[in-house]
């Protein structure tokens, strides 16, 4: 039968797996963990932005390596613990700027043993992009107090919850925010469809930074430990929404085109 202009349909993709996304059977992520979600969201947005053939992904020591390796991209993984913006600087300097490289880390890997590798990164205004999923500890070594946890978090180190005498929680985008090298900086969180819509927003806009070679860009993402948290994943995403983003508001705290 003929098909009438009238009739012609042109199809549109609105659901299904990002092409950048290996399809496995499993993931090893313990029941309710978000890690895997922001493997799909990094996937999802290399999709729509074109540019998976050019980009190298480099995981730290942290829960999210176990599927990191689930982006169809050339990558580091495991790299020295919290050194992953050392890694992609050499690799993005090595190959004079050309591909889009980015970092997945976790909040101990990235804000306590690599804090100086980040910020020294901001400093020099690397043009790469630092993905760091929070789930407020060390989930990969037992839940451990982590530069992230909250006062009165329990956690396997501070059994009575943290108290001063451990510091307090570090707002890792606000602290890059005021760095001239900084392009963006950013907080989203996966609790509803509509903040999983506003972080991937801000992956993207985090790669076209460095896509365009503004600077240096950051995206904090929320995630959930119910393992360590000791809640069900029902309970975990109602702890963030009402504890979490309390103290770690959403949003955009820097977002430049020019360094200046």
């Amino acid at each position: 039968m003929r098909i009438t202009e009238v009739e012609r349909v042109e199809r549109v993709r609105v659901y299904g797996m990002p092409h950048s996304l290996v399809r496995v059977s499993s993931l090893p992520l313990c029941p309710g963990c978000q890690h895997g979600t922001v493997v799909g969201l990094i996937s999802d947005v290399l999709d729509e932005l074109g540019i998976r053939e050019n980009t190298i992904g480099i995981s730290g020591v942290t829960c999210v390596t176990m599927t990191a390796g689930g982006i169809q991209i050339d990558a580091v993984a495991c790299c020295p613990h919290g050194r992953a913006p050392d890694v992609a600087t050499g690799i993005k300097r090595a190959l004079f700027g050309k591909p889009i490289v980015f970092t997945i880390q976790g909040d101990g890997d990235c804000i306590s043993i690599g804090a100086g590798s980040l910020i020294h990164a901001a400093l020099r205004s690397e043009k790469i992009t630092v993905i760091m999923a929070n789930n407020t500890n060390y989930g990969t070594t037992g839940g451990q107090l982590a530069p992230t946890t909250l006062m009165n978090q329990i956690t396997s180190t501070t059994p009575e919850g943290r108290n001063d005498s451990s510091g307090y929680p570090a707002h890792v985008p606000e602290m890059l925010a005021p760095i001239k090298g900084v392009a963006y900086a950013a907080r989203g969180a996966l609790t509803n469809q509509a903040n999983y819509q506003r972080t991937k927003r801000y992956i993207k806009t985090a790669f076209e930074k460095q896509i365009n070679n503004v600077g240096f860009s950051f995206v904090e993402i929320l995630t959930a430990c119910p393992t360590n948290w000791h809640l069900i994943p029902l309970e975990s995403l109602k702890w963030i929404e009402e504890q979490l983003i309390q103290e770690y508001p959403l949003g955009e705290f820097k977002n430049v085109d020019r360094i200046v």
